[in-house]
């Protein structure tokens, strides 16, 4: 191979290399050490009483725990096959509710994941609707101390509970509140005005959150969103933290709220109107978060008159499907990008899509797995077929080019030139084996988004050990797989998956046609399954199965090109 060539292989295979690695040590490994980090500063700050104010506005109050606020309060029970929980009375916020049937770990024991909580716990994340009174502020507006009456005690699917509360001067407030068989509540918000005077009313809904200070996310979003106009505005916690205060005025909003990596929290508003959003950050011992919407103002007369919106409150998990469906049945715009797929949205979403598919007869997203990756190799056959081949071709075409290094070996535009020629004689082509590698990768970074991302595939097992194809493979080599009762530092604690990865990398590497290397590109080559064994350690299991069933194809499909080209 000449100079050049060897070159730019060189360069070619220390670049990847190093995407690789930067990849671990500036994406993965951070990701990892703060979602322990995060974790701890959950569990210490539920331990520890302080004085916190449960608005960003609001007077401190003493940390509760959660289940003596849920068995002290006047409250609304919501039951359905898919939420637990209950809305407070005091206030009239959704403030307490479980997500029925997602565990918080694969252990069997897990308990569900809790997604709302009321605004005296550390962990306090609410949701409300309200009004304000645009022309006079003592026109006695419920406020978050107001006790609301309700006519039912249980709210259920596709059934409505009526909460109604009436002011000094005969102003009746009524908000309706129902929920569908899923995650999506119906709030009808009223206001009757029974006073002797008008009334200037704004509507108004907010999101409130408590986190603990490390509590971000360095590889998805997670934090304050909206859907304005035709945009998506994704503000990260430490955005809204620097910058304190975003606001949007009078927008069309599609919806808003806060999101995690698997669960949203979003107001969909009334769309008769145009809206003043608004993201703030505060911090009281924690962490404070707010999105809120504001409505124009719109006069209600008195003796009678009335005014009512009909808003969307979305709790709960962001299932895909679910999403599209709200999205067609409501016209809400980019709901579905609640869901972070990332720069390849464009095949992200249809390889979900494709997965689900297969998931429908299979009844497991690792076969799933397994069955698109054949797809995609048998749809690309032809093309490795002929990039195979071309590199067969430069591999019997070395005698040669080392002729050619001999006579031109001083000139290095001559050789070039030379080389060039004999390639375009012999009909190689160089980037064939390149392109194959390049069509690989948004394959790859695409089902690493979906494993990453997607609901559907958090604790989705595969076979044996592998219960979660979106969390890293759990064995480790060095303490015989768990037989030993010790635990190793990360970079040693290497699984099975990864091995089998490396492995058939290896086997790979020594059926498949390449142009022949000087000794230093030989050894580079040799060690690199052995080198990425440890970045292999820190993919998700899903990934794993996938790199490891794709090489194995990749050797079979070798075996038929040979026999192919050999005939």
């Amino acid at each position: 191979m000449d100079s050049d060539n060897r070159l730019n292989l060189i360069l070619a295979i220390t670049l990847s290399l190093a995407i690789i690695l930067g990849w671990h040590f500036f994406y993965e490994k951070p990701r990892l050490i703060k979602m322990s980090n995060a974790q701890k500063e959950k569990i210490e700050y539920n331990k520890r009483s302080s004085t916190n104010k449960h608005l960003l506005h609001e007077s401190a109050l003493k940390i509760k725990d959660k289940v003596d606020i849920i068995d002290y309060s006047t409250r609304v029970k919501i039951m359905t096959n898919k939420l637990h929980g209950s809305i407070s009375l005091k206030g009239l916020r959704f403030d307490d509710l479980i997500l029925v049937g997602y565990k918080q770990d694969v252990l069997e024991n897990s308990p569900d994941v809790e997604l709302l909580s009321p605004s005296e716990t550390a962990t306090a994340y609410f949701a409300e609707v309200g009004w304000y009174c645009a022309k006079n502020a003592d026109s006695d507006f419920p406020n978050s101390d107001t006790l609301w009456q309700t006519d039912k005690s249980i709210l259920q699917a596709n059934d409505t509970t009526t909460f109604t509360w009436t002011n000094k001067h005969n102003v009746q407030f009524i908000v309706s509140v129902s929920i569908d068989d899923n995650y999506m509540f119906t709030i009808n918000q009223s206001i009757v005005n029974n006073s002797k005077q008008q009334l200037a009313v704004q509507f108004h809904g907010l999101i409130h959150r408590n986190l603990a200070e490390n509590e971000n996310s360095a590889n998805i979003f997670q934090g304050p969103i909206a859907s304005i106009d035709s945009y998506l505005n994704e503000v990260t916690y430490n955005k809204l933290k620097e910058k304190k205060h975003i606001d949007y005025n009078l927008n069309v909003v599609h919806w808003l709220g806060i999101s995690d990596k698997y669960w949203l929290t979003s107001f969909i508003p009334d769309v008769k109107y145009r809206y003043s959003t608004s993201f703030m950050y505060g911090k009281a011992g924690f962490e404070k978060y707010q999105v809120s919407f504001l409505s124009p103002k719109e006069v209600v007369n008195s003796d009678g008159g009335s005014l009512s919106v009909v808003h969307h409150l979305f709790l709960g998990a962001k299932e895909v499907k679910l999403l599209d469906y709200y999205a067609k049945k409501y016209n809400i715009k980019l709901f579905d990008r609640a869901i972070d797929f990332g720069w390849f949205y464009i095949l992200t979403k249809p390889l979900f899509y494709t997965l689900s598919f297969f998931y429908k007869y299979c009844g497991n997203f690792g076969v799933s797995i397994l069955i698109v990756t054949i797809l995609i190799k048998i749809m690309m056959f032809s093309f490795s077929n002929r990039s195979y081949s071309s590199m067969k071709k430069m591999r019997d075409l070395q005698p040669r080019i080392q002729r050619l290094q001999e006579l031109y070996g001083d000139d290095k535009i001559k050789l070039h030139q030379e080389i060039m020629a004999l390639y375009k004689k012999e009909k190689v082509s160089l980037a064939g084996s390149f392109l194959q590698s390049l069509i690989q990768l948004p394959i790859f970074f695409s089902l690493y988004k979906v494993l990453h991302v997607t609901i559907e595939m958090r604790h989705a097992p595969f076979f044996i050990w592998i219960k979660d194809l979106s969390a890293l493979d759990p064995t480790c080599i060095f303490n015989l797989f768990g037989l030993l009762p010790f635990h190793v530092p990360w970079f040693l604690n290497i699984g099975a998956w990864p091995i089998l990865t490396s492995a058939t990398m290896m086997l790979q590497q020594k059926i498949n046609p390449a142009p022949a290397a000087d000794p230093a590109q030989a050894q580079v080559l040799k060690f690199m399954p052995l080198i990425l064994l440890i970045v292999f350690n820190n993919f998700p299991a899903g990934l794993l199965i996938y790199w490891t069933w794709n090489n194995i194809l990749s050797i079979v499909q070798q075996f038929i090109i040979n026999k192919i080209n050999n005939k």
